[in-house]
């Protein structure tokens, strides 16, 4: 069995750099010293770490889960080796200053470089992912001391870092946390509580762990506006980063998951000697908006996460569909003729142009919210940094779900092609489908990502969200309608466009005089607008592709670009009419599931 590619490569290249166009933030005084040559420098060793020191340890992590003895927890030695590789090449600062150890990547190239691991190994991936995340919270809203004692320690991979958020009695609803944080004086607080589902909570990859962990101080008010954040190191850390004593911080069990079983997925105790001392980070009662920094990147992540977990299982059904002899074709009435390739049946190959519908329309969706990143933080006009901001906003809930869920389809596509062999563990996409299983409920489930799009995403500053997103479709529909290659696809998504706003006009004044009612299909809202959003992305990927096949390119090059078209016209045939009977009933306001008595079932 040979194992897959991580990537189609020459997918990466198109995305980030003849669509995204990647070089050009090298115009940008941020990153003023790199090149394509820098950038695509990067890629090519992120790529090597990952297929060197992560890929082969994919199935190591699945059979051999965390393991706690009562005093520490064991890992197989080489996802220590692998991160250590991972932090050496520079990759867990890639897009931080160069003083502080970092590379000054564009967020668009970092993100590319960490789908690779994320494609590898997802399990290991995790570690790094939540670290980088910790490490920008403390830089966004830490104090100077904080940023001193902490990031460097946690950029270079020293330390490590968690989100410590859900509560056991709680679960999504952080409004219900009970966790305390009591006044010391001299700048720390009693911290007093229980955590569960804390990814990376406990492990000895690393000299300390880093806990942001959501807290009430005791004239906290209720609900989300009495949360404020507080950085919990296991072992409190001296000014000099030196280690002082364990700060009780306390495991209190393994949690044993469907996939993702490398990663520690912890119960946590805090304070159960009355010694565990935190710092707050942030104002008094905001935590909630200082941790969204870290968990709207957390949503991108797992987002990108899924999406190439998708793409792995879609590769290795390719790989599998070309080599696997199996029947003959309807027209054959020889019972001796050889046998043809999987990928000759046309059943096969719908299920292939499905999957890479699904994983490259997910892969573009995620690297443009990164491009989406860099335009906010570095573009130099302030209109374009601000609309950046509030286009990635709206677009944020369908990063994290849309390749949750249709990204996972590609895997349960990926185990179809391979035929009974797929449900096996001897061949890689029964994992692929386990570990992918996950990204719909962590950071945030469908239904609660669906409830932020429709009753305030498309709300916010009077829709300016939803008109920002509609003026770039048209943009889109509008450089590509005249086109005969492309005609087709241009009038499906302006007629996908339309019917959102028409969906639109009617659920708002709903949703301002009953949400209840409003939000009650919201799940099918937010499936119904990523489809509608990602037809756009793979029109705006066949306007490339297009524009390239006009230049008459080589053969090997000329396939791929017309593989893209292909596939933006089965996105735009096949799965986009799925949103007019979507939008049809979100406007009748139907409320067959609200009616549903629960004495009913």
């Amino acid at each position: 069995m040979s194992i897959s590619p991580l990537i189609n490569r020459r997918d990466l290249d198109f995305l980030v750099f003849d669509w995204l166009q990647a070089e050009r933030l090298c115009e940008r005084p941020r990153h003023a010293e790199h090149t394509r040559a820098t950038l695509s420098a990067a890629i090519d060793t992120a790529e090597a770490v990952a297929r060197d020191r992560f890929a082969p340890l994919n199935r190591l992590c699945d059979e051999h889960e965390p393991r706690f003895d009562g005093e520490r927890v064991h890992l197989p030695p080489e996802v220590g080796d692998a991160l250590r590789a991972y932090c050496d090449a520079g990759l867990l600062a890639a897009s931080h200053d160069f003083e502080l150890g970092g590379m000054q990547l564009p967020t668009l190239v970092a993100q590319a470089c960490g789908s690779l691991f994320k494609a590898a190994n997802i399990a290991i991936s995790s570690y790094a992912g939540l670290t980088q995340g910790n490490a920008n919270v403390i830089l966004r809203f830490g104090t100077e001391a904080q940023r001193q004692r902490y990031l460097p320690h946690l950029l270079s991979g020293r330390f490590m870092g968690t989100m410590a958020l859900t509560e056991p009695q709680a679960g999504s609803s952080l409004a219900d946390i009970r966790t305390t944080a009591t006044p010391m004086g001299e700048g720390r607080y009693a911290i007093k509580g229980q955590k569960i589902f804390i990814s990376a909570g406990d492990h000895a990859l690393s000299e300390n762990i880093v806990h942001l962990v959501l807290a009430r101080l005791p004239d906290a008010p209720p609900g989300v506006k009495g949360i404020s954040l507080f950085i919990v190191p296991k072992f409190r850390v001296h000014d000099d980063g030196q280690l002082g004593p364990h700060n009780d911080v306390n495991l209190a069990g393994l949690i044993h998951k469907m996939g993702w079983r490398g990663t520690t997925s912890t119960m946590l105790s805090f304070g159960e000697r009355d010694a565990c001392h935190g710092e707050l980070i942030g104002p008094p009662h905001q935590g909630l908006a200082c941790m969204f920094q870290m968990m709207n990147e957390a949503r991108i992540g797992v987002g990108m996460g899924a999406a190439m977990l998708g793409y792995r299982g879609y590769l290795a059904a390719l790989d599998y569909a070309r080599d696997r002899p199996q029947g003959r074709l309807p027209d054959s009435k020889n019972p001796q003729e050889p046998q043809r390739k999987l990928i000759e049946h046309a059943d096969v190959r719908r299920m292939l142009l499905a999957q890479k519908a699904y994983v490259e329309g997910g892969y573009a969706l995620c690297l443009y919210a990164a491009r989406l990143v860099d335009d906010q933080h570095t573009h130099p006009d302030e209109a374009q940094r601000q609309e950046a901001a509030l286009l990635l906003d709206v677009l944020t809930p369908i990063v994290k779900s849309w390749p949750s869920q249709w990204c996972l389809a590609a895997n349960d596509l990926a185990i179809q092609v391979h035929g009974g062999y797929g449900y096996t563990r001897e061949y890689p996409v029964e994992q692929f489908y386990r570990d992918n299983r996950l990204n719909p409920i962590h950071e945030g489930t469908h239904g609660i990502q669906a409830m932020d799009l429709l009753g305030r995403k498309m709300l916010m500053q009077q829709g300016a969200g939803m008109a920002l997103l509609a003026h770039r479709m048209s943009q889109t529909i509008q450089a590509t309608h005249l086109n005969p290659m492309l005609q087709e696809m241009a009038e499906a998504v302006r007629a996908a466009l339309a019917d959102l706003q028409s969906t639109l006009a009617v659920l708002h004044p709903v949703l301002a005089e009953d949400p209840v009612r409003g939000l009650a299909n919201a799940a099918v809202f937010l499936e119904a607008c990523g489809h509608t959003v990602l037809a756009w992305l793979w029109l705006e990927q066949a306007r490339v592709a297009a524009s390239a096949l006009s230049a008459g390119p080589h053969a090997d090059e000329a396939a791929f670009l017309e593989g893209k078209l292909q596939a933006c016209r089965y996105f735009c045939r096949w799965e986009l009419p799925r949103t007019q009977a979507q939008y049809a009933l979100l406007r009748t306001l139907d409320e067959t599931p609200l009616d549903m008595i629960a004495g009913w079932f």
